[in-house]
């Protein structure tokens, strides 16, 4: 077993949260990275651990498939000991028109945004309450803060994470467990490949800061949830959007 305290990271091969388990790793945790699909992109996160000197396990997994996560916190538990800080990043967007969307968009959509999340919490909960501390880092969006034109369900989605994490805040508070929410605004990644870049730079306009956030500006506010600088924060979303919210 890992004498470290264990980071779990869903989403693990996309751009921030192979972000967040370098800056997790390099913070001192073990990191059991999770991801669904893009071998590409967990080979990366792999090769970067590895060059870190990181303790880490990879895992492939689906978050919406509740028997597979099961799975998957059962593992952690006998490999690295339990999970100490969970980082619900995983999720998936699409822009479309509200009219257009079919039932079975809306199902997957939903299925890995939001009961992706529960599914994750409710594998990660009972062993934080028997220790009696924990962090919960649930990755929501500024559009789920005030939503956006063509991306409905993203948004509501988003907005449902917002609300699981003061829910569940407020419940595990007496056990020691902090529960929060970052809500990143445009950030510097792949799933902003369908941008033109004069749509990029047209948006970039409308931020104040005047540019994308990056990977590793939101791997920062992670890390601060995720230390012990944090024990007193919690039910709280930290938008990082450069000031457009």
């Amino acid at each position: 077993m890992i004498m470290k305290k264990c980071a779990l990271i869903t989403g693990a091969s996309g751009g921030i949260g192979s972000e967040i388990a370098l800056r997790l790793a390099k913070d001192g945790f073990a990191i059991a990275a999770c991801y669904c699909s893009d071998e590409s992109g967990i080979r990366k996160l792999e090769k970067e651990l590895c060059e870190i000197g990181a303790v880490y396990k990879l895992y492939k997994a689906d978050v919406s498939d509740y028997n597979r996560i099961k799975e998957v916190f059962a593992d952690a538990a006998d490999f690295f000991g339990g999970v100490s800080v969970l980082v619900n990043n995983a999720g998936i967007a699409q822009q479309k028109l509200f009219t257009d969307i079919t039932q079975e968009e809306f199902d997957r959509i939903t299925a890995v945004n939001f009961k992706g999340v529960f599914n994750c919490c409710q594998c990660a909960v009972p062993f934080m309450v028997n220790r009696k501390s924990g962090k919960i880092i649930n990755i929501s969006s500024m559009w789920g803060v005030c939503g956006a034109s063509c991306e409905t369900v993203y948004s509501a989605t988003k907005a449902a994470v917002i609300g699981l994490t003061k829910a569940l805040a407020r419940e595990l508070a007496p056990s020691n467990i902090q529960v929060n929410c970052v809500a990143p605004g445009a950030i510097d990644t792949k799933m902003n490949n369908n941008l033109s870049d004069e749509d990029k730079s047209a948006f970039a306009q409308e931020i104040p800061m005047g540019r994308f956030g990056t990977a590793q500006e939101i791997a920062g506010v992670v890390s601060f949830l995720a230390s012990r600088d944090s024990d007193y924060v919690t039910a709280q979303v930290i938008t990082a959007d450069g000031g457009l919210t």
